[in-house]
């Protein structure tokens, strides 16, 4: 039996097509409101009855535009487009909810970190800390397009950027204010002491800054840090910097491997890992797989191969249905291919990748009544050791709705998941210690 409590994040994006392409042609899903404040505002009430550690967003910057060279499967198919930022659905969700934590995906690429670190601080005072950010770098060259390059910067070179890009945003969060520059004194007109302010210089490669940080101290200074990358370079910068991970695999044994390196390289800081998942369940097991063949019959097989293709760099136009594929290099997301191979195999093909996508994606759902989901749950945690998952969406909300109303009971009744909050800031809720970074982590360096 897995000894730690259970962590669990929703998987989302301000879109009407995610990662299971084609559900938003269901006619109960609720995507499609995505552009509504009221359909964030309900998900985030949703997700804390259900007492969700968080509501992990993903965003993209460009358009899926490899399938046959063109963009048109993707606009079809409502491929992650349209798509609103993330961002500015925060503070709605916050001010209907008190503990629900918000991961959210920002590009480091195309941002000055002066006007970034100002963003996220502003989210950590309007949220009362709750407020992560998952770190990314692009993987589309429409982005890069997008925004007056020719392309986008190669894989590790994205990384150097990155590592750059963080030294001067710690900078910013942890060095420009002490804890104590802020005064309010109503009597002697003294807002901020200036004494206890510090100027950030950064001068590196890609970035200069010569600024003061534009928020004072929010309540956690630096967000919890998500990062989702699964190569080495990618491992490599996790075990840096990141709290929580983001990984994907078709089995616990293989991502096992993946979680002992990780937390070989965090080391001796504790980080947490969360795994995709994708839940369809019933009260019974015939309701559950009943439910399956509902939802996978409005899956997409053009949305899918658009999104497939551009996330691995890949144009499947070029393939016959049984055509063997031939994956080298790409500047795209180099773990997703390894992860297609484990799905569909060493050989594979276009037919295989659609058969393997039940939903339209290449994650294989867990389907089954309420303990038979929680065994798959319990066991995933016990054989990968992993801390949580980040449940990925089918039919909105009811797909919550069932996991929250039929299995969260059963996970409470095995001691597996919580019955309450604790208190405090997002950090704080997930490492039980206190709101900021501990002193192992690389940002203690710029501390005042």
């Amino acid at each position: 039996m897995a000894t730690r409590a259970m962590r669990l994040n929703a998987f989302d994006m301000a879109t009407p097509g995610h990662i299971q392409q084609g559900m938003w042609t269901h006619p109960r899903d609720q995507s499609p409101g995505y552009n509504s404040l009221a359909h964030w505002m309900d998900l985030a009430r949703l997700l804390e009855r259900g007492l969700f550690d968080g509501l992990f967003l993903a965003d993209v910057l460009g358009i899926y535009d490899v399938l046959g060279g063109s963009a048109d499967a993707a606009l079809r198919g409502g491929v992650q487009v349209p798509l609103i930022d993330p961002v500015v659905t925060i503070p709605a969700m916050a001010a209907v909810t008190t503990h629900l934590g918000f991961g959210v995906t920002c590009n480091l690429a195309y941002e000055a970190p002066y006007l970034f670190a100002r963003r996220m601080s502003s989210l950590d005072h309007l949220t009362g800390g709750r407020i992560g950010w998952n770190i990314v770098t692009g993987y589309l060259d429409s982005a890069a397009r997008a925004l007056g390059h020719d392309a986008q910067m190669q894989h590790d070179d994205r990384y150097d950027l990155a590592e750059e890009y963080m030294e001067a945003v710690y900078a910013l969060w942890e060095g420009s204010w002490a804890d104590d520059a802020v005064k309010r004194d109503r009597a002697g007109g003294l807002y901020t002491d200036p004494a206890r302010i510090r100027r950030i210089h950064h001068q590196g490669r890609q970035y200069r800054l010569d600024a003061i940080h534009l928020c004072e101290p929010s309540p956690q200074r630096t967000p919890v840090l998500y990062q989702a990358g699964a190569s080495d370079r990618g491992r490599a910068f996790a075990g840096r910097h990141a709290e929580c991970v983001f990984v994907n695999g078709t089995s616990p044994a293989i991502v096992a491997r993946q979680v002992a390196d990780l937390r070989a390289r965090a080391a001796p800081r504790p980080i947490q890992v969360f795994v995709g998942a994708t839940i369809v369940t019933g009260r019974t097991e015939a309701e559950a797989r009943a439910l399956l063949a509902d939802y996978a019959s409005h899956a997409s097989a053009e949305a899918t191969l658009a999104h497939a293709a551009a996330s691995l760099g890949i144009d499947f136009a070029r393939y016959g249905m049984d055509d063997p594929i031939q994956a080298g290099p790409t500047q795209a997301i180099q773990s997703n291919v390894q992860a297609m191979k484990q799905v569909a195999g060493p050989a594979w093909t276009k037919r295989k990748l659609l058969e393997q996508s039940v939903l339209g994606s290449r994650q294989p759902p867990i389907v089954g009544d309420p303990h038979q989901v929680a065994d798959a749950l319990e066991g995933w945690m016990r054989d990968a050791d992993v801390d949580g998952f980040n449940l990925s969406r089918t039919v909105m909300p009811e797909c919550l709705e069932h996991f929250i109303d039929l299995v969260v009971p059963v996970l409470q009744e095995r001691g597996l998941f919580k019955t309450g909050y604790a208190p405090g800031t997002y950090r704080e809720k997930l490492f039980g210690a206190g709101p900021r970074l501990p002193e192992t982590h690389a940002a203690a360096a710029h501390r005042w």
